[in-house]
């Protein structure tokens, strides 16, 4: 038998199974591209002022470091500057999560082996995987080649190629991460530690120059991105380097499970103590979530550290540019630039902390769909109890998430610490109301609990480009961040505040209700 005989099946069934998760990882990241043409029209309208951004960016070795170096004036250069860095982690970030689910977290939950034991080949799960993803990254590349051939078809081609490359680079790292772990938590966390990587080396390197030219930056993935140069006298042969890398790193993964067991890692994990040393279903959930706590917290404190440190520089960013500085004014809501820039910042990092606490809800979600939540059930733990567990480090992360968050920016920024702990702090009603809408829909409806995902990429998609399309007010005010006060600088206003809190207590308990009277796995 073949060692690719069922792959076909096996794709059908992965694109049937993320027949949710793709088009919204797809939607969110093309919508953000494919707005961002119209916002800089917008800003900069003439060729004098896109010429006297270059200038600044080329000045200010943070901005460089935070969204990369820009390499010419034309509308089309700047998308691709503006929007580049992010375009490529949303696509490497959409990758991991195909390839490490339709493998690793297959055969943790027992499903592989009874693929495995129909007419299928070895080799065909793996197979399977990398095409899903290569199916997602396509279309990604397709619409945003499509979006912006106005700007000019060969920019438009090369960017939207380049993003859907560094899609394919990472998911067969996660391949790789697949075959050498026995966890598709420790996977996931492998490979985004390694994106985490790559996103630090190029802001190293971009730093350090302002045309991309560091060696710092050609370590990284999303250096050769930026590098290959869409709209910017094109660099075709930067293709070459992710071609190469997703063929090396594609081999390994072969390489590596042709020769381990289903089920098995290539590195097998340690036996753990012979007595167990977790004394309640709270201490086992934070032993689950440690890590994902801690990378998270590094991230929002180094994030909270660089956007303190631009605020005294943005306004010889924004300069006499009135339309940006109306954008970062409707964002922030302030008068003021400085603490319009701050409030639009803190507002950002609590849409983003959103994903985190939708990612830590559905943790209930793997646990039982994997079966490993059957047998602790079958012991003295209540499910409310099982769940308040996991719903403690997910919402109480949220508030630690938020609070490293303003001491982040205070380090940056290097004053108001009260005022911006609390401006962090105000964004934590919204994120909880998010996180209480994830655990309703798994509490009610466990087949329909990664709409989640759903409902926080579209929150984020209102809170970065509805502002910046000057969006009406009532489009707006469907994301609950739209109804919270614009700290700091503004007046604070407990009534929205308090009305989202308890909003967010109500979907909590709604979804425990359900949790509760439900059958599990079904």
């Amino acid at each position: 038998m073949s060692s690719l005989a069922g792959t076909g099946v096996l794709l059908r069934f992965s694109l049937r199974r993320d027949r949710l998760m793709i088009p919204v990882w797809v939607g969110v990241n093309t919508l953000m591209v494919l707005s961002m043409p119209a916002s800089l029209k917008g800003l900069y309208s003439t060729a004098a002022e896109r010429a006297d951004l270059v200038r600044q960016v080329e000045t200010n070795s943070s901005f460089r470091a935070l969204i990369g170096p820009v390499f010419d004036t034309d509308l089309g250069a700047l998308t691709a500057w503006r929007v580049g860095v992010f375009a490529g982690l949303l696509a490497a970030a959409m990758s991991l999560l195909i390839v490490v689910r339709h493998t690793r977290d297959e055969e943790e939950s027992g499903r592989q082996e009874l693929v495995a034991s129909g007419m299928v080949g070895r080799r065909a799960s793996l197979t399977a995987a990398l095409l899903a993803a290569g199916v997602a990254n396509a279309v990604l590349a397709l619409l945003v080649t499509a979006g912006l051939a106005g700007q000019g078809p060969v920019g438009a081609l090369a960017f939207g190629v380049g993003i859907g490359a560094v899609g394919m680079l990472f998911a067969t790292m996660a391949a790789i991460a697949a075959q050498l772990t026995e966890s598709a938590r420790l996977a996931r966390g492998l490979t985004a530690a390694a994106l985490g990587a790559a996103f630090v080396l190029r802001a190293a390197g971009d730093a350090a120059s302002d045309d991309g030219s560091s060696a710092l930056t050609w370590l990284s993935p999303l250096g050769w991105l930026e590098n290959l140069r869409p709209y910017a006298g094109e660099r075709w042969w930067v293709l070459g380097l992710f071609a190469a890398a997703v063929a090396l790193q594609a081999g390994v993964a072969y390489e590596l499970t042709s020769r381990r067991d289903v089920g098995m890692s290539f590195f097998p994990a340690r036996p753990g103590p012979a007595t167990g040393g977790l004394g309640s279903a709270g201490a086992l959930a934070w032993r689950l979530q440690r890590g994902a706590v801690l990378g998270w917290s590094i991230a929002f404190f180094l994030v909270g550290v660089v956007y303190g440190g631009l605020t005294d520089g943005v306004a010889d960013l924004v300069g006499d540019n009135d339309n940006a500085r109306e954008i970062f004014e409707r964002m922030g809501g302030q008068t003021g630039l400085e603490e319009a820039f701050l409030a639009s910042m803190v507002g950002m990092m609590g849409l983003i902390a959103a994903l985190y606490v939708v990612g830590s809800v559905l943790r209930l979600h793997g646990e039982e769909a994997s079966g490993r939540a059957e047998p602790l059930l079958a012991n003295a733990v209540g499910r409310l109890g099982w769940a308040a567990g996991h719903l403690l480090v997910a919402f109480g992360g949220a508030v630690l998430l938020m609070l490293l968050t303003g001491l982040g920016f205070a380090v940056g920024y290097g004053k108001e610490v009260g005022p911006i702990l609390g401006a962090c702090l105000v964004q934590v009603a919204a994120v909880w109301v998010i996180g209480g809408l994830a655990v309703a829909l798994y509490g009610l409806l466990p087949r329909a609990a990664m709409a989640a995902w759903g409902v926080a990429g579209a929150v984020l998609l209102i809170g970065w480009v509805g502002p910046a399309l000057d969006a009406p007010q009532a489009v707006l005010d469907v994301s609950p961040f739209g109804h919270l006060p614009k700290l700091p600088g503004g007046e604070m206003s407990w009534g929205p505040v308090t009305a989202l809190l308890v909003i967010a207590v109500a979907l909590v308990a709604v979804g425990l209700a359900g949790l509760r009277r439900r059958d599990m796995t079904t």
